[in-house]
């Protein structure tokens, strides 16, 4: 019987969509890399990351970025109160975007895979993201990936299976893999308990009902 090489490094937050990938592929995983750049959730979601990479024995590094926080605008950066309420749209979720973010985390990924002398890089962009995040889109992963492979002496790729997939659809995924959501962290107000009403709560919550998921997530407001 064949063993599954281990040859991914994933770019892991410790919300949903990232940690269903590290779930989903945990046999090709090789080290998992979180980011601690400043937002306002980054103390909530860092210990969820690590303890799912303990729990499938997954080495595990945080890279801090404070810089982030220091030199960009965004209201994910900028405290509670600065998050918009509401559904999650365009018009809505614009203020959340944080400068290239992720550019800045996957070059640094890349050398650390290329260090590592890894084939591939896995980030959990998903179509929801696209209309809000250009660092999300299709085309972004195309040109990165190109860029990375370039640059590193092993040609080292990036692997986006979630692309093209909806929220629901990963939360599906993790439905079938038995992954506790409760476990996991995606409001961007970074409170004590998730808030329920951002806009990230909000398309958390939705998605885990089209799953079919009972949700035993803990919510400032339940509605």
């Amino acid at each position: 019987m064949s063993v599954q090489k281990k040859d991914c490094l994933i770019v892991l937050s410790g919300g949903m969509d990232s940690v269903t990938m590290l779930y989903e592929y945990h046999d090709r995983i090789a080290m998992a890399l979180s980011f601690d750049y400043g937002s306002n959730h980054n103390d909530k979601e860092l210990p969820l990351a690590a303890l799912h990479c303990r729990q499938l024995n997954i080495p595990h590094r945080i890279v801090r970025l404070p810089f982030i926080k220091d030199l960009f605008h965004s209201s994910l950066l900028e405290g509670s109160e600065a998050i918009p309420l509401g559904d999650y749209a365009e018009d809505n979720m614009h203020s959340t975007v944080v400068p290239f973010r992720n550019g800045i985390m996957l070059a640094i990924a890349a050398g650390m895979a290329e260090n590592e002398q890894l084939s591939y890089i896995m980030l959990a962009n998903h179509a929801g993201d696209h209309a809000i995040y250009p660092d999300c889109r299709p085309e972004f992963v195309t040109a990165m990936d190109a860029a990375v492979h370039a640059g590193t002496y092993n040609g080292v790729g990036l692997f986006t299976p979630y692309t093209h997939l909806s929220k629901a659809d990963i939360a599906r995924h993790g439905k079938a893999l038995g992954i506790d959501y409760s476990q996991t962290w995606s409001c961007y107000q970074g409170g004590d308990i998730q808030c329920g009403q951002c806009a990230t709560c909000r398309e958390r919550r939705q998605a885990l009902r089209e799953a079919g998921i009972h949700d035993t997530t803990p919510y400032l407001n339940n509605d």
